[in-house]
């Protein structure tokens, strides 16, 4: 550095040079420590957006506006912006915020935010489309059959279980019934364009026991319990120029038999758990089996099983594969999913991030609030790991990964 000009007072943060700064950005990988640092350095916070920075971290989000920042897992707070209340991740950095007036999206990195209609305004497709109450089984628990009509009438209605912005047009989401009557699990595929004034979603359509969902080349892919795979056709409808499905259909076939009691010893059950997304122009679905063990009358969640496997289109199936490749790892959850590339933090390819527990199973699986955390999976030694120093209660179940 050039000698200093002798000047009185002490030095402030805006008078670190340029190239220092830069250096200084560039040795950060947590979203935190960046935030931070501009926040004292009010000269860098516009400059540090047009520097070539690696991406940061992803960040650990919680509904009480909390966030922990990989890899150290220490808890900040965005500055002036609670983020409190979401009800999930969609496609990275946005967090969705369902209240009555509409569904919100909002970016906490550049405070943007995208309107979507109120979880309440519905457009059926067909238009004229009636109640087809299906037939109850044996037991009286479960509807067999059952439409978005079926639920349209639950009390427990308007549950997103996940949401993708699949472009600046097109919004899907998937809508879910609580109502054990009606399904409990099962729920609909529902599509919007932003600033529109409600849904679209084909009324007699069987609804399913859809896990996840992503975006891949283009088009819109679901994935069901039993490991069926199926791609969504969206159009505009011809009189609002609103986009609507016109098909779901299904391109791989799955599991046949997804019951888990052959994976595990006998004193001991299996809650599978799937996930869909894209690594390297590849679409991936990991299949995350948790072995639980009975105790107590309650169901104690405990050891986690990976397999992942590509999607053969082209034939119809599933291919098992041992490695991610092309420097790869994932975080996995419930309302996002992502796979980035390692080396650019230092990190190991092949691993698997993922959490304890979300959303799904509250009632049915307990765990150990002692070492309730992220858990970390190794593809070439099959082993699990917890490297985060951060632990949080079960009752915290709605946490979700956010790229910045």
């Amino acid at each position: 550095m050039a000698e200093a000009t002798p000047r009185s007072g002490p030095l402030s943060w805006s008078d670190i040079p340029w190239d220092l700064a830069g250096l200084v950005l560039r040795l950060l990988p947590a979203h935190a420590d960046r935030a931070r640092f501009a926040a004292v350095c009010p000269l860098w916070r516009a400059a540090a957006r047009q520097l070539p920075l690696p991406p940061p971290l992803p960040l650990l989000a919680f509904p009480d506006g909390t966030f922990y920042s990989l890899p150290y897992g220490k808890p900040f707070r965005f500055p002036g912006f609670g983020c409190t209340g979401y009800r999930g991740a969609a496609c990275g950095s946005w967090l969705v915020f369902p209240r009555d007036d509409g569904c919100f999206l909002v970016d906490p990195f550049t405070r943007a935010t995208v309107t979507l209609p109120a979880l309440s305004r519905i457009r059926l497709n067909p238009p004229n489309a009636a109640v087809k109450c299906g037939e109850e089984d044996e037991v009286g628990t479960a509807r067999i059959g059952q439409t978005w009509m079926d639920m349209k009438f639950s009390d427990k209605l308007a549950l997103i279980n996940k949401l993708v912005v699949c472009s600046p047009n097109l919004v899907a989401a998937l809508f879910a019934s609580s109502y054990v009557k009606c399904g409990g699990a099962t729920s609909q595929i529902l599509v919007c364009q932003p600033g529109a004034s409600s849904w679209s979603v084909r009324a007699y359509d069987q609804c399913k026991r859809f896990q996840d969902m992503a975006f891949y080349q283009g088009k819109l892919y679901v994935l069901a319990y039993d490991e069926n795979l199926h791609v969504v056709n969206v159009s505009q409808d011809p009189s609002t120029g609103d986009p609507q499905v016109t098909r779901v259909r299904q391109v791989i076939w799955g599991d046949p038999d997804p019951l888990l009691e052959a994976w595990w010893p006998d004193d001991t059950t299996g809650v599978k758990k799937l996930y869909l997304v894209e690594s390297c122009g590849t679409l991936l679905m990991v299949n995350r089996k948790v072995c639980c063990r009975i105790s107590n009358n309650m169901i104690v969640a405990e050891q986690n099983k990976f397999e992942v496997f590509k999607a053969d289109i082209q034939h119809s199936r599933w291919v098992n594969v041992t490695t991610l490749g092309d420097d790869q790892m994932l975080f996995l959850g419930r309302q996002c999913s992502r796979a980035v590339s390692a080396s650019q933090y230092g990190m190991l390819s092949d691993q698997i991030f993922f959490m304890d527990d979300e959303m799904e199973n509250t009632a049915q699986c307990f765990f150990d609030e002692e070492s309730t955390s992220v858990g970390v999976y190794d593809m070439r030694t099959g082993e699990v790991s917890s490297p985060l120093p951060m632990v949080w209660k079960h009752e915290v179940l709605l946490a979700t990964w956010l790229f910045p």
